[in-house]
Formats: structure tokens, C-alpha cells, sequence
């Protein structure tokens, strides 16, 4: 079968409109931009258990490792978390959630105790929802719910790997490859193997057509929905043209959940891992699928925004710009394949020892003068899998709000980020990053570093209700205006839409120089006590004591 390149085969079906292009209608002062979205990922299994009697499926018991079981959240907590207002109270415009899919019904010791697929990682359905996570409506309930209060869904998709093989669990036969293991020393031992023992490698390079395992079938069949799983496969494949290798039914079915719940975008997991042509194939898809969804679903849609994707490609650093370079100097530009965003890793090593400024003004130069304009990179500090986050003994948690939502880019806040959630020192690996979501700490108002959390909280709520009114902050130009007391503007204009606002990153500051930020006269407010004050002789004056200055003309 021959492949038409990816940019024409969009340009022809689809014209040449980009997202960031169009305006959101959800706020109507600013326009939602995803190159300054506030993403909040979340492990659906930690955060917030709504419904507490699908606690336990498939006879799984807690008998894994300290942080290795099934903990009781589930979707339905998120959703009761976005009609309290908690992510509009932080400024949150997407949240981002761990696969959802049913995941491998038994457990494996990896070495570091007996574990199960809490985290969403271990498929072993991808045309089902895992029901400790929740069912099709509870999914359906928290799209439509987020994009009544203006948020976004993006959906974590993993096409690399199966689930382990386990006694419950059997292997897809014909599907994957159980070994070499990845060395990394170049293209090849990086895609065509195993990440670890034991996690077969879907063979994602192949052509060639293979049947349903059998498990599968018996499994839907004994669901009560083989005849309709086959019947939609047979028309994909007939629309499409694609021939019935793995990857192809793996795009089917995760585009399926932008086609029945309307879901925003992706975060796609294990990026490099795979050829980079299967996320075009993907994007195609998914692009078609959510503007069809859209046109079905005029009065549910949030905005006319196109699908996003945004790709974890391990160590990828927005001074790779356009091009991620394996060992042994293979180049590939994922960019080009249906990907806005990269997840930015290098964030958390510059702000240990550069002056935020050198970070800001460096960032801006590539973002909005180098090869990654009108491109973008998702920022964090701390994740479900990075063991050296930037503040691990949360001892710098002002810092880390301040640096992570001011920095140029979008900025992903990893759960509990926002409530110095501690980070669990009697886990083992990665299991430690993944402690449970401390609501109860929050309610109590507890200490963290000589601080309440609820202080350190509303430090995050102001700087994210900040970003999320100007675009400025992730999408606009940086200028530096001061050393002492530091400070900066950030300006944008972009589609009639203007923005300019300055920071004093600088505690108790009470008068400052605007330079041409604001004009003579011009009433400004410190955003971050609701002071107003006016510009005389081009400086404002403030009574507030602020742990720092986010200026906004009134």
C-alpha cells in the first residue's frame, strides 16, 4: 500500500487551518491558546476515588508492593473535582489523564514487588474502559462536564506495548515481539524491541495482516459485543483502505473515543519507541474524528479548535528544536507527524543552577524566533515517571510554581504539585512519584516546609488564574525590564487579540519602573492581592506586602 506524505495528505483533505489559528469561544476576554495551556495530568487511580463500589475487579486483591495496587480513584472522582471548581479555582484549561483502557486483569514483580496496572499502561482491551477506572458514561459525563466549565480533555494513548503476560493475561499472538530488549544504541535497538522483559513490542513497522487473538474474541463474545466489534472493524477497513496490520485496528480503536465522547487531544506515550510514520496515521484519524464529532455535536463542542497532540519522547529537550536525534545520530522530526507539542525535559536541570531569566529569555528566542515557531513544548517540573523532579523534598514550593508557570511554553502541573503532595520514601522506583492525592492535608491545612498547604496552594491558584487570563504568559515575546528588583514584560498580538502584562518576581516590592509595559495614567493591578494602582511618572506604588507582582492594566 502506498502512503501518501503526511502534510499533503492533510492539506489536501483538510485545508491548511492550524489550532492555534482559531479562537476558543469558552472565555471571551482571552482566547485559549495551546502553546499557553495549564495542563494537569492526573493518575485517575490516585486522585480522587468517586465511586468507591468499583474498588475491586477481577479478583484483584491488595497484596502488591507499598503503592503497586489499585488505590479506588476512578473517573468519576475527576468529574466531582471539576463541578467543585478545583481546577477553574487553579487555573486549569486541560486536564490530562492516564490510559483509561482496561488494563492486564492479573499482576508482575518487576523486581520491586508485586505490581498491577494502576497507572493504565498495561493494556489488555483497548476497546474497553478498566471498571476500577469506570464505565463509557462515567467517561462520557467527565468530557462533557470539563467542557462546561472550559476544559479540555487529552486522553494518554500507548501504542507501543501490550500489558505483561500473565496467567490471566495471555500473549497476542502474531501481534508482538518479545524480544531483544531496547540497548539504545541507535535507531534500531530503540524501536524494533522491548522496553523492559516481559512488555511485548506491538509490531507497529509491520504490513502485514493478522487475526483478532483469539482471547480477544472470546472475551467480546462472552461481553455480548462480538458482533459489533467485527461489523466496526470491517467498515474502518473499508473506509480507510488499511490493511488489518496491528497498528491499524490499534488506530481505530483509540480514535474510537474521540468519535463517541469528543475527547481534545492526546498525550501519546512512548513516542520515539515506535516508527515516527504511525503518528501521521494516528493524527489523520484523529483529526477526522473530531471534526466530525464537532459537526454532529454543535451544542456539546467547546470550541472549533482541530484534535492536539502532544508526544513524550524520553529525554527530548526544547533545544532539540524540530529534530530528535537517536544514538547513532539517526534524525526524525515528529513535528511533522501530527505532533503540536513535545513534553520539554531539560526545564528541571536549568532552574537548579541558571537565573530564571537566562531560562525565560532563552526560551522566547526558541519558541518564537527559532525553528520551533508556531510549535510549542509542554514544561513540568514533576512527573508520574521522572525520578529527580525539581523539588522532590518539596522544600522549594513557592519556587516551583513561580519558575514552572511563568516559564514560555505550556505548563504541565503534576497532581498534587499544587499541595506539596509528599512523595512516598517507603515505595520502591517509580511507585514513590505516585502516592496518593492529599486532600486530607489540604482540608487540615497541614505544614509543608514551614508553610501551610493551603498557602502554598493559593500561591499555584493565583499564578494559573493568572496565565489562564493572559496568553502573554506561555504564547507571548519576553522582555526583560529590570535586574533589581527582577523583572519582565510579556506582550502578544496575535489575531486582533492584544496582551501585555509585567511580573516582579521580587517579595514586598512596593514601587516599580513600567518602562512602556503600561501606559501614563493607566490604572494597573497587582493581580496577586486585587491592589490597584495608577502610573504616575511612569512607576506604580503599592501598600501590599506580595510574595511577588502579576501586573494587568484594568
Amino acid at each position: 500500500m502506498k502512503t501518501t506524505p503526511f502534510l499533503l495528505f492533510l492539506f489536501l483533505i483538510f485545508g491548511c487551518n492550524t489550532p492555534q489559528e482559531q479562537q476558543s469561544t469558552a472565555k471571551k476576554d482571552a482566547p485559549f491558546m495551546w502553546e499557553n495551556a495549564t495542563v494537569y495530568f492526573l493518575l485517575a487511580d490516585r486522585f480522587n476515588n468517586g465511586n468507591p463500589d468499583n474498588d475491586f475487579n477481577f479478583g484483584r486483591v491488595q497484596d502488591g508492593a507499598t503503592l503497586r495496587n489499585f488505590m479506588g480513584g476512578d473517573i468519576k472522582g475527576i468529574t466531582q473535582k471539576i463541578k467543585e471548581g478545583y481546577f477553574n479555582d487553579l487555573g486549569v484549561n486541560a486536564i490530562w489523564v492516564n490510559p483509561l483502557v482496561e488494563q492486564i486483569h492479573g499482576s508482575v514483580d518487576e523486581g520491586t514487588g508485586k505490581t498491577y496496572g494502576f497507572h493504565g499502561y498495561w493494556t489488555k482491551d483497548w476497546t474497553a474502559l478498566d471498571p476500577n477506572f469506570g464505565t463509557m458514561e462515567d467517561l462520557a459525563e467527565l468530557v462533557k462536564t470539563a467542557h462546561d466549565n472550559g476544559i479540555r480533555i487529552l486522553l494518554d494513548v500507548v501504542m507501543n506495548h501490550t500489558g505483561p503476560v500473565t496467567e490471566q493475561d495471555p500473549i497476542w499472538d502474531g501481534w508482538v515481539r518479545t524480544d531483544p530488549n531496547c540497548t539504545y544504541q541507535d535507531w534500531e535497538s530503540t524501536v524494533k524491541c522491548t522496553l523492559v522483559d516481559n512488555l511485548p513490542d506491538i509490531l507497529t513497522e509491520s504490513e502485514e495482516e493478522v487475526e483478532l487473538p483469539q482471547h480477544l474474541l472470546d472475551k467480546w463474545e462472552k461481553e455480548g459485543r462480538l458482533e459489533k466489534e467485527l461489523a466496526e472493524l470491517d467498515e474502518f477497513f473499508e473506509r480507510t483502505g488499511y490493511p488489518r496490520a496491528p497498528k491499524y485496528y490499534l488506530i481505530k480503536w483509540i480514535t474510537d473515543y474521540i468519535k463517541e465522547f469528543g475527547v481534545d487531544g492526546f498525550r501519546v506515550d512512548t513516542v520515539k519507541h515506535t516508527e515516527a510514520g504511525i503518528w501521521g496515521e494516528l493524527y489523520a484519524e484523529a483529526l477526522k474524528a473530531l471534526r466530525d464529532w464537532k459537526n454532529e455535536n454543535p451544542d456539546e463542542k467547546l470550541d472549533d479548535l482541530d484534535f492536539y497532540m502532544v508526544g513524550e519522547i524520553y529525554n527530548y529537550s526544547i533545544y532539540d528544536g524540530l529534530n530528535y536525534t537517536y544514538d547513532g545520530d539517526t534524525a526524525v522530526n515528529f513535528f511533522n507527524e501530527g505532533f503540536h507539542s513535545m513534553i520539554n525535559f531539560s526545564l528541571k536541570w536549568e532552574l537548579k543552577d541558571k537565573h530564571p531569566d537566562e531560562v525565560f529569555a532563552t526560551y522566547d528566542s526558541l519558541l518564537n524566533e527559532g525553528e520551533l515557531k508556531n510549535k510549542s513544548v509542554l514544561n513540568y517540573l514533576s512527573s508520574h515517571d521522572d525520578g529527580n523532579p525539581f523539588d522532590g523534598d518539596r522544600t522549594n514550593v513557592f519556587n516551583t510554581a513561580t519558575y514552572l508557570m511563568l516559564t514560555p511554553g505550556a505548563a504541565q502541573i503534576y497532581y498534587g504539585d499544587e499541595t506539596a503532595r509528599l512523595l512516598n520514601a517507603e515505595a520502591e522506583g517509580d511507585a514513590k512519584l505516585r502516592s496518593l492525592m492529599n486532600w486530607d492535608e489540604l482540608k487540615a491545612n497541614a505544614k509543608r516546609d514551614g508553610y501551610s498547604i493551603q498557602e502554598i496552594h493559593n500561591h499555584w491558584q493565583k499564578l494559573g488564574q493568572f496565565r489562564k487570563n493572559h496568553p502573554a504568559i506561555g504564547a507571548g515575546t519576553h522582555q526583560k525590564i529590570s535586574d533589581a528588583p527582577y523583572s519582565f514584560s510579556r506582550t502578544l498580538n496575535q489575531n486582533d487579540f492584544k496582551d501585555n502584562v509585567m511580573v516582579v518576581m521580587s517579595e514586598n516590592v512596593k514601587e516599580i519602573t513600567v518602562e512602556d509595559v503600561f501606559d501614563e495614567n493607566q490604572e494597573v493591578k497587582n493581580f496577586y492581592t486585587g491592589e490597584i494602582s495608577k502610573v504616575k511618572n511612569g512607576k506604580l506604588t503599592f501598600e501590599k506586602d506580595s510574595r511577588l507582582l502579576l501586573l494587568e492594566g484594568v
